[in-house]
């Protein structure tokens, strides 16, 4: 896919203010100084489309931009300093699974992980929710330019093993790096498919 335009469209916490044409929308969630926002501007071409910060917690609304004038890309706060309740679903600010929960127009959500680091529980507690409440996701792994190949694979296989414990297959997933461009075109390749699909399911 080619990205040709990316705009900013809203910014809000209140689910039913997002934007209310049919258009499809992929929300790209993960914790805290993940590097959300240089995948979004590294996808996008753009780059000071989303807000990079080496302050933690930067984003904390809901955002949209319009991709292509056909679809959303959805800039989410990121998890890592919200409190942690064992209520699963108060595990996150009550926007983010309002959106999850209500939000139709979502296709797929991009889960960021950072790959230098071991699995983390929050990380994998956010995942099994999107899971027991059938969203669909992907992992993103970021910040691959900072590990060796095999330190790669070794860290996306410590994931396969923790999630096939209580999944039958690993999600899909897609290996990135903003300030090498790398894995930029599977993901949007993986959104134009999405959309395809869709299209085709609509005629």
């Amino acid at each position: 896919m080619l990205v040709k335009s990316a705009e900013f469209v809203m910014s809000n916490s209140d689910v039913a203010k997002c934007p209310k044409n049919r258009m499809p929308e992929y929300a790209f969630i993960g914790r805290s100084n993940v590097g959300k926002s240089s995948l979004i501007n590294m996808l996008t071409n753009k780059k000071s489309l989303a807000k990079t910060s080496g302050k933690p917690g930067k984003t904390q609304l809901i955002n949209h931009f319009l991709i292509n004038k056909n679809w959303y890309l959805v800039d989410l706060p990121g998890y890592g300093y919200a409190k942690v309740s064992k209520s699963s679903k108060k595990t996150f600010q009550k926007f983010i699974t309002q959106y999850f929960s209500l939000r139709e127009q979502l296709i797929s959500a991009f889960v960021l992980v950072d790959i230098r680091h071991d699995p983390q529980p929050i990380d994998l507690e956010f995942m099994q929710w999107l899971g027991e409440n059938g969203i669909p996701f992907s992992i993103v792994f970021t910040k691959a330019d900072k590990l060796k190949p095999k330190a790669i694979e070794n860290h996306i296989e410590s994931y396969k093993s923790i999630l096939l414990e209580t999944w039958e297959d690993m999600p899909n997933y897609f290996v990135t790096s903003s300030s090498k461009d790398i894995g930029k075109e599977e993901v949007l390749g993986y959104i134009e498919s999405l959309n395809d699909n869709m299209e085709l399911s609509n005629i």
